[in-house]
């Protein structure tokens, strides 16, 4: 018998935390499809037990425990009213989830062949600059994959220049959506844990994922 029970009537969403695991690397399994499959729906869907085992792949009481671990880690959060996704193109809502990223405001965000789709705080030129240096870095990263993530294990593509004491000074996160690869670069502190981070990931999720809102 199952120790664990849907509430009724809640909607679920992921919090910054686990917009950053659902968007960080591309995965397969449960509860990064779990993540990754409310980020698709432009209004936070109803935790049924039919669309929990649609979204995790796995059936009755293992889906359940995907869901109670996604919320143990902090990654997701259940709400009892629906939330939707902020309205508008890209060029209207990145000009505003951008800045709070970056402790100086300072936040580009590029996609996969380099060009910058949203940028706060750089000049225009330096923003050309950034995103074909992004383009330079995630293939980099492609090429010495086997060396980061199999040899030494480290479970991150993100790169960055960092000062004396191992401070990121500019940094460049990917962010995946399916298949797609942006890059997030960010000069200063970064600050992840922003709601405007989900914004972020929820906005392009809704309008690049091949499986945006799929039925429940």
């Amino acid at each position: 018998m199952s120790t664990y029970r849907l509430i009724d009537n809640r909607f679920a969403l992921p919090t910054p935390a686990g917009a950053f695991h659902a968007a960080s690397q591309q995965n397969s399994d449960p509860i990064h499809a779990l993540l990754c499959a409310l980020l698709q729906h432009e209004a936070t869907p109803v935790l049924t037990q039919q669309a929990l085992e649609q979204w995790t792949g796995l059936a009755g009481a293992d889906a359940q425990e995907a869901l109670f671990r996604a919320q143990s880690l902090g990654w997701v959060e259940g709400y009892k009213e629906p939330h939707s996704a902020q309205p508008g193109t890209l060029e209207e809502l990145l000009p505003n989830l951008l800045p709070p990223l970056s402790d100086c405001g300072k936040a580009l965000l590029a996609d996969s062949h380099g060009f910058h789709v949203s940028a706060s705080g750089f000049t225009h030129e330096a923003a050309i600059e950034l995103s074909a240096l992004s383009a330079d870095i995630a293939s980099l990263d492609s090429r010495h994959k086997a060396l980061t993530h199999n040899n030494l294990r480290l479970p991150t593509s993100a790169w960055a220049l960092v000062d004396a004491a191992g401070n990121s000074q500019l940094g460049f996160w990917p962010l995946y959506i399916d298949e797609q690869r942006f890059v997030l670069a960010l000069q200063g502190i970064p600050h992840f844990n922003k709601p405007e981070f989900t914004s972020l990931v929820w906005a392009l999720n809704t309008r690049y994922s091949s499986n945006k809102g799929e039925s429940q």
